[in-house]
């Protein structure tokens, strides 16, 4: 668990660097590009947590929740075509927080509330900032929301780790095979 948090740490930090980068580049907005790299980048946080453990099950289950959600979206905004504060088209639902919300809840409800907490706080952070930058109101980004939870109360259960693990702990003098299970 201490290896995958560190990674994540690691990931944010460049992630944040990496935006201030683009924002100065594009001229743009600092909190809506933000939240657009994040949207994009809690997703691949989940894939690569179920990558890092090993996880074959939640992976379909993360594929699932976020076919249905971005399905749902579009099919919603297409259906609806709701002006956007700004004026353009397709506002209802909010798919950049949606999509953020479907990793976040699925983080929290495979792998636990110490990973999930601040995958909410990210993805409550893509929604501020979709209202933030006048793409959508607020109740495109809480109906975006309540969409990215459905599809893991849908398709996603809890992670259980478990199973024979091998590994080979290398040691000054040569090293040692280390058998574990859990049940």
């Amino acid at each position: 668990m201490k290896l995958c948090v560190n990674q994540i740490k690691r990931f944010v930090v460049f992630t944040i660097i990496f935006v201030s980068g683009i924002s100065e580049a594009r001229g743009g907005d600092f909190i809506e590009t933000t939240g657009t790299v994040l949207s994009v980048t809690l997703p691949l946080v989940a894939g690569g947590m179920t990558l890092e453990k090993n996880d074959d099950p939640g992976r379909l289950q993360l594929a699932k929740a976020i076919a249905f959600t971005v399905a749902a979206s579009y099919g919603l905004k297409y259906s609806i075509d709701a002006t956007r504060p700004n004026g353009g088209k397709h506002s209802f639902p909010s798919a950049h927080t949606s999509v953020s919300f479907a990793a976040a809840d699925f983080i929290n409800r495979r792998y636990g509330w110490d990973y999930g907490i601040p995958a909410y706080i990210a993805s409550g952070f893509v929604g501020y900032s979709r209202v933030e930058a006048k793409a959508h109101h607020r109740y495109d980004v809480l109906a975006g929301a309540t969409i990215g939870i459905l599809g893991n109360a849908l398709f996603t259960s809890r992670f259980e780790a478990g199973g024979m693990n091998v590994s080979f702990v290398p040691v000054d003098d040569g090293g040692t095979l280390r058998l574990a299970h859990a049940w």
